[in-house]
């Protein structure tokens, strides 16, 4: 059944969030080992879970997975990349240049784009052939959400093209020798990426609308890209057992028919399926089993009735206070598009002014609300364009009293990739402030990528209150201040209710909470616990459904709703509304012990 018993050397697995790449790239992985192959695994997310997958602590060099001779998995690490690079670029000028100009040079690589260059410059090195991958018959890539490894396809040639571009330095990297000490790297990895006889692009997609839309997205930007070797996974393939349990064949028949909707161009690449597993995808022998042949059980244990509240309760709240910030965050494919369109449209039906906005790439909010509505505005901050009306803006800034040499070289300083982080940020920036006058609803990317832009967040707010005095401190209210402000923002934290998309939420919940920013209410999704089903599969994942929800109630939410799997795909103003409406079980909410 494995599609991979005999694979290019490089194999990356990309996709929607929460398609199954990890548990793909795993499976993969292993039974490329198995079969007496040294491999290496590696994670290009920022908000990797491999650890968990592996049950392997795991770090930024190769580690061995036990049980699994000849596997080895690593995490590229972006904050210790981004330290190790800032010593390599910096050490040069240590002793050379004053204190003063080392330390202006470090502030320079402090932003969130030098981020984005060391994580690269690790990536490129395992894609080139370096030293660290030069052990290895096969370097297995799990990679963040598509978006953000969009970018990172990108990278090689957008840095090589600013090298061969810009003859006099990256200010937002440091000095240029930074980069162009690397531009044979980048040179490399473009070659690889583009050679078929080497690397293996996998789309992964799961059945429904948008994972599969996604998949051709992505498909037709790596063509452009120069990347033509690719296949597409449909992971998690469902055929009810029971043709007379409502729920089981509504399940099929939503995949049945995103199947037959599937674009034309993602239809004529090689494709293989994977069945929906009865297992989570936690430890060695299930993500063996991932891709070996599994017989349906044909009974399975009744589970607990489960007592939680809606989304309704919550949205009443928000909607008393008139105005405010509502962010929506979570692992990728967890449905956080969907429940921010169902919160922004409930808001807008009772009368209420309401912006809904994305910053996720690959998000498409206006296909899911699809209907206008009084009252709800619907926007989408898209990187390439605001980098360019940002770029305008500086130039017409900047460039009045530059000369044409001095206006070249700010042009060039600009074309750098790292400018759509800056663009990006400056966009969410004026949405955060639009929410003083009405509901702001934000469905932001994925866990990892949103990360950054909090972190791009945090560096703005710190260097504007770097040598402010008291007093101009306290009249001063920036981005960051708003995010931790309970009354001005709210954070739904959205998950399904499975280890993966649990721990990751968990993790998340962690790094707001160092941030300042404390969680409003967790939310779990697509629940088929609070569903009628019988099916025998649907019925044992109902089990380890209870474990996840009771470990959300019992450690983690402060808040807690459950939003039930709805037979029809949640698409439009009276569908979402119903997700508001009738989430929730029909008995009254129990007691949450952090409440």
């Amino acid at each position: 059944m494995n599609p991979f018993t005999s694979a290019v050397r490089h194999l990356f697995f990309t996709g929607k969030g929460g398609v199954g790449k990890t548990a793909l790239a795993c499976s993969t992985a292993l039974s490329l080992a198995d079969g007496g192959k040294r491999v290496l695994l590696v994670s290009t997310d920022p908000a990797s879970n491999l650890d968990e997958m592996l049950a392997t602590k795991l770090s930024d060099s190769p580690s061995p997975i036990a049980g699994a001779p000849g596997l080895f998995a690593m995490n590229i690490d972006p904050e210790r990349a981004a330290e190790e690079y800032r010593l390599r670029v910096i050490g040069p000028y240590v002793g050379v240049k004053s204190d003063e100009e080392v330390h202006t040079i470090r502030e320079q690589l402090s932003g969130a784009c030098t981020t984005e260059i060391a994580a690269f410059d690790r990536f490129a090195a395992l894609l080139a052939g370096g030293d660290e991958a030069a052990a290895f018959d096969h370097v297995v890539f799990d990679t963040a959400p598509t978006g953000h490894t969009l970018r990172l396809l990108q990278l090689p040639k957008a840095w090589t093209n600013f090298l061969d571009t810009n003859e006099n330095g990256a200010s937002c990297l440091g000095p240029h020798s930074g980069l162009t000490m690397q531009r044979d790297r980048f040179a490399a990895a473009l070659a690889a990426l583009s050679d078929p006889s080497h690397t293996m692009i996998v789309l992964v997609a799961r059945l429904n609308v948008a994972a599969l839309r996604e998949a051709e997205r992505t498909s037709q930007e790596l063509l452009l890209l120069g990347v033509q070797n690719q296949m597409l996974i449909v992971n998690a393939v469902f055929r009810a057992s029971d043709r007379d349990d409502v729920i089981a064949t509504a399940y099929e028949r939503r995949g049945n028919d995103a199947l037959a909707a599937m674009p034309a161009g993602l239809a004529a690449l090689p494709r293989f399926e994977v069945p929906l597993r009865s297992f989570d995808m936690v430890g060695l022998a299930a993500l063996r089993a991932l891709l070996a042949d599994e017989s349906v059980p044909e009974d399975a244990p009744d589970a607990p009735h489960i007592e939680l509240p809606g989304l309704q309760g919550l949205v009443d709240e928000m909607a008393a206070s008139g105005h405010g910030l509502i962010m929506v965050m979570g692992k990728g494919g967890v449905g956080k598009t969907t429940l921010a369109a169902a919160i922004a449209v409930e808001l807008a039906a009772r009368g209420a002014p309401v912006h809904l906005s994305t910053t996720d790439p690959a998000a498409h909010v206006a296909a899911t609300v699809r209907d206008a509505l009084p009252n709800l505005r619907v926007s989408r901050i898209d990187p390439a364009e605001e980098t360019r009306a940002y770029t305008e803006r500086i130039l017409q800034r900047k460039g009045k009293g530059l000369d044409d040499e001095g206006r070249a070289l700010l042009r060039e300083d600009l074309r750098s990739p790292c400018t759509e982080e800056v663009a990006v940020f400056h966009a969410f920036s004026r949405i955060v402030a639009e929410s003083r006058r009405g509901h702001v609803v934000l469905d932001t990317a994925p866990t990892g990528h949103t990360l950054l832009l909090l972190d791009a967040t945090g560096a703005y707010h710190r260097d504007v209150m770097r040598g402010l005095s008291e007093a101009d401190a306290r009249r001063l209210v920036t981005p960051l201040m708003r995010l931790r402000d309970p009354a001005a923002t709210k954070v739904f934290i959205v998950t399904l209710a499975e280890p993966t998309p649990v721990s990751e939420a968990a993790a998340l919940q962690d790094d707001l909470r160092r941030a300042g920013i404390e969680p409003f209410a967790w939310v779990i999704n697509a629940s088929l616990a609070a569903t009628s089903t019988r099916d025998p599969l649907l019925r044992r994942r109902i089990l380890g459904e209870h474990a996840q929800i009771e470990r959300v109630r019992r450690d983690l939410a402060q808040r807690i709703a459950v939003v039930p799997w709805v037979a029809e795909e949640p698409i439009g103003v009276e569908r979402l509304r119903t997700l508001v409406t009738d989430g929730g079980t029909s008995t009254p909410p129990t007691r949450n012990s952090r409440r």
